[in-house]
């Protein structure tokens, strides 16, 4: 298994200042709200991924 993911910014107020949280496994802080969050992947859906292969929009 590789490293763990990083969140890029917190999820409520937007800001990149966020640190590991004590609370364990995907745990995040945000040192401009001061909240607390817990990230948890749940796993792929089954229906898989769908392909537009139109190309973009028709004009």
């Amino acid at each position: 298994m590789s490293e763990r993911a990083a969140p890029f910014y917190c999820p409520y107020c937007g800001d990149e200042d966020l640190r590991p949280n004590e609370q364990g496994h995907g745990a995040w802080e945000c040192a401009a709200c001061n909240r607390a969050f817990q990230l948890k992947f749940l796993g792929l859906l089954t229906r898989g991924l769908r392909r537009d292969d139109a190309g973009g929009e028709e004009i």
